[in-house]
């Protein structure tokens, strides 16, 4: 009887607390039809600048669904600089010369589909002489970790600071240590910016260490500065920081705090670059911080941009982190008013 008495005040706690019931039971559909549509659209993004070739060639390539832009050699890098290209292809010397994009999630595949198209049956004379390659970004056997460890550096960095910025302001509120500040004369400002300085003393030294480690130790690919990379994790930490403490405002407790992972975490994790992304899930990629973040790492280690590249994505992070301040500010007041 005492063990039914148990479970059965369990049940009473959770029918009053509508929020965590609500996350158990409609958390894991919103996640699953997230997935479902993404893997709907994954692999869509492949696309290729032909320079040279027959129109057959290009038939063939149209009908294992990748899109094919007649350019110039010069326009087709320009547009493979920008991530709207795969690959640049032109045919000479009776041989298909391919300059291909390695840090691209498609590149394989759409390395497959030129060869496959050249091989078809209604192909071109030159369909028995494998394509020449030649890696414009990354290499040859570019392994999974070299092509997404840029992405999980950032995804690590700010889920890992959210988490424990988060629980750690939750337990300040709990405590009555933010009630006792409140009480005294230090602006709302000025509690919010000690916080963030306190916690970024610690990012700091955690996202040095991070990268140096994966860098150095793991020997990931880096094809940019460190310093740009140093920069970009730093700031993801900062954002993720800011983000963490505006959250636990309205966290009650740190098992609250929890509940925000699966569904303001998880879903920009998988807006963040894992999967090539268009229409509606690329416009809503750019409202999520980690977006930027994933973007910036992968610019600096896989393309060896300049801060010119990554100085968008850095403008974008540093307007979230001020963004997420400014509400911070704000709904202090609902705590006591100074």
């Amino acid at each position: 009887m005492k063990t039914f008495a148990i479970a059965r005040r369990i049940l009473q706690q959770l029918r009053r607390d509508r929020r965590t019931l609500m996350l158990l039971l409609a958390a894991p559909l919103l996640l699953l039809t997230l997935i479902y549509w993404l893997f709907g659209a994954y692999g869509t993004n492949q696309a290729v600048a032909l320079v040279t070739g027959p129109l057959q060639y290009q038939k063939n390539l149209e009908e294992n669904e990748v899109q094919v832009i007649r350019c110039s050699r010069e326009e087709g890098l320009r547009l493979l600089e920008a991530g709207t290209v795969t690959a640049v292809v032109q045919l000479y010397n009776d041989r298909l010369h391919v300059e291909l994009d390695g840090s691209s999630n498609s590149a394989q595949q759409v390395l497959a589909k030129l060869q496959q198209a050249q091989q078809s049956k209604s192909g071109w004379y030159g369909k028995d002489r494998y394509p020449e390659v030649n890696y414009y970004y990354g290499y040859e056997g570019l392994s999974m970790f070299d092509q997404f460890g840029s992405i999980l550096i950032g995804i690590l960095v700010f889920f890992l600071v959210f988490l424990i910025s988060g629980i750690s302001f939750v337990q300040e509120r709990t405590s009555g240590t933010l009630e006792k500040l409140l009480s005294t004369p230090i602006k709302r400002w000025e509690i919010v910016l000690g916080y963030l300085l306190g916690f970024g003393v610690i990012t700091l030294l955690q996202s040095v260490l991070l990268v140096l480690y994966v860098v150095y130790v793991l020997q990931i690919m880096q094809a940019g500065s460190i310093w740009l990379i140093l920069l970009i994790t730093l700031l993801s930490a900062i954002t993720a920081l800011t983000l963490g403490i505006l959250l636990s405002t309205v966290a009650n407790s740190e098992f609250q705090m929890m509940q925000f992972i699966p569904v303001i975490i998880v879903p920009q994790i998988f807006l963040s670059g894992i999967f090539d992304l268009q229409g509606i899930w690329q416009t809503l990629s750019y409202a999520t911080p980690i977006h930027y973040i994933a973007n910036g790492l992968r610019l600096v280690m896989l393309k060896g941009a300049g801060l010119s590249a990554v100085l968008p994505d850095i403008i974008c992070l540093i307007g979230f982190s001020a963004l997420f301040f400014i509400i911070n500010v704000q709904l202090l007041k609902k705590q006591r008013r100074v």
